[in-house]
């Protein structure tokens, strides 16, 4: 499949000069206050550039015209999620963040009408957050048909009995959606589960913790929670679909979320190439010499601008497909680009560290926030060594018996 050019054009290209330039003198002079300082002090700032995103007509560019989006293709939106990937704010600010835009997404295409109405719509207008409850600290990701999390149906309510993590953004989120097992008896495994909507101010909801990544503590977004759910009453019609439909769903979040995650890292990458190229510019090993000079130091900064353009023009064939033939029709090319960007995320990240010498492990850049924070790039949405298995074998199967 050849990739389309036709995103290029010149109104486009505009669109986005105008993110590229919002983030350049609204975002980057918050970002280091929101992300290493507090981040809940910092929400009247952040939501004030919110209301700037909304009157310049750019907040929420993933939704649909008609729900006050920009009505984008997944292979457009990607283009943005790269520049706004470019900040630990950025999707944030424009109201395009994990995990919200997945609900989004994800209640969008399955959710009732009522569901919709109350819980759906502010958050697509920015006025409510919501987290995603599926890993539990019992069980391996990497196989998420066992779960421990039940939601015994009794009369016309779900009992939710559970323990979840890295359920992120809990801290101040109004709603979760959570996997729980409905159907433990059913021989297809993949038929277990369901997904359910429970607000966070429910009694049988408990935020144990937010859990440290290596060392800090994030708080609100930027948090990642423990929570339990212990006797958790809602509503049999806060059903997200139907009953043992749960896996299912979770493919089709997952599908649209790589994308969303591979363009965020291919714009940290790009951030991070722009500050190893500075630093080499201006860091001298003696008068007049630059560690630019440094053949090591170019080749590194020849090979990072290599590999985001490989990974750009896989991500975007990868959600050119998607757009065209459905996420189920990609599989091979989502496990793909997952394992492949974020190897070069992580690879661009030490380089950048490495030409900034010991101010690359301080916190005076944002080198050392998105090494603790994307190292969990290779683990979560499936470890690597997952996808890379699932790919291989199924290539070896095309040559089986051959």
């Amino acid at each position: 499949m050849e990739l389309t050019q036709n995103k290029t054009s010149a109104t486009f290209i505009a669109l986005l000069a105008r993110y590229d330039e919002f983030l350049k003198q609204y975002i980057y002079p918050l970002e280091l206050k929101a992300v290493y300082g507090s981040f809940k002090a910092s929400l009247p700032e952040l939501q004030a550039l919110r209301e700037i995103a909304k009157k310049e007509g750019l907040f929420a560019p993933h939704l649909s015209k008609e729900e006050g989006g920009l009505g984008l293709s997944l292979q457009e939106f990607g283009r943005i999620s790269e520049i706004l990937g470019k900040s630990p704010i950025g999707h944030y600010v424009f109201n395009c963040q994990a995990p919200d835009i997945g609900n989004m997404e994800l209640m969008h295409q399955f959710a009732s009408k009522e569901l919709k109405e109350k819980y759906l719509k502010p958050l697509q207008k920015g006025e409510i957050r919501s987290c995603f409850a599926m890993t539990e600290p019992e069980n391996a990701g990497s196989n998420p048909v066992h779960l421990s999390t039940t939601a015994v149906k009794v009369g016309d309510e779900y009992i939710i009995n559970g323990h979840k993590w890295f359920t992120s953004s809990a801290d101040g989120a109004a709603f979760t959606i959570v996997m729980a097992i409905t159907d433990p008896e059913n021989s297809n495994p993949y038929q277990r589960a369901s997904m359910i909507l429970v607000p966070l101010d429910n009694p049988g909801f408990k935020l144990v913790r937010n859990i440290p990544i290596m060392g800090d503590i994030g708080e609100d977004y930027m948090s990642h929670g423990e929570v339990k759910f212990i006797n958790c009453r809602v509503p049999a019609s806060n059903l997200i679909g139907q009953e043992g439909q749960g896996f299912a769903l979770a493919q089709e979040r997952l599908g649209p979320g790589r994308i969303h995650h591979c363009m965020r890292w291919i714009g940290i990458c790009e951030r991070a190439i722009e500050l190893m190229c500075r630093r080499a510019l201006t860091r001298m090993l003696d008068p007049g010499k630059p560690l630019a000079s440094q053949q090591t130091i170019q080749n590194w900064i020849a090979e990072s601008v290599a590999s985001v353009k490989a990974s750009r023009l896989m991500v975007l064939a990868t959600a050119q497909k998607i757009d065209e033939e459905g996420a189920k029709a990609a599989k091979e090319d989502i496990s793909t680009i997952k394992f492949f960007v974020s190897d070069v995320l992580m690879n661009t990240l030490d380089r950048a560290i490495q030409v900034h010498g010991g101010l690359g492990i301080t916190d005076d850049t944002l080198l050392s926030f998105w090494y603790r924070h994307e190292r969990g790039a290779r683990i979560y949405d499936g470890p690597d060594e997952v996808h890379k298995s699932v790919l291989a074998k199924r290539i070896l199967k095309q040559f089986a018996g051959s």
